[in-house]
């Protein structure tokens, strides 16, 4: 149970530092920050930690890393599936 917890906490560790780099890029670009996107992001880097440190037999630096890149990978998977507008121009002959 011990290192269930110390990987929740590295991979909670890696979710923050990279929500916390989020934080200073939305800050010097003036956008606003949605709080609750951001704790939703730690807890799912959290859980990313728990099973990256389960599968890997409860490597510290694997969770502190799956914490910090999945996250990262989620966002991205999150902004593919964002719904854009796509005009298609006529064809010329």
């Amino acid at each position: 149970m011990d290192e269930l917890l110390l990987a929740a906490l590295l991979g909670s560790i890696g979710g923050i530092t990279r929500g916390v780099i989020g934080l200073l890029k939305a800050l010097s670009l003036k956008r606003r920050i949605i709080w609750l996107y951001w704790f939703i992001t730690v807890a799912i880097a959290m859980i990313i930690g728990i099973f990256v440190g389960i599968i890997f037999d409860f490597d510290y630096r694997l969770s502190l890393l799956a914490g910090y890149a999945g996250t990262d990978v989620l966002e991205g998977i999150y902004k593919s599936f964002k719904v854009q507008k796509m005009y298609i121009a006529p064809r010329s002959r």
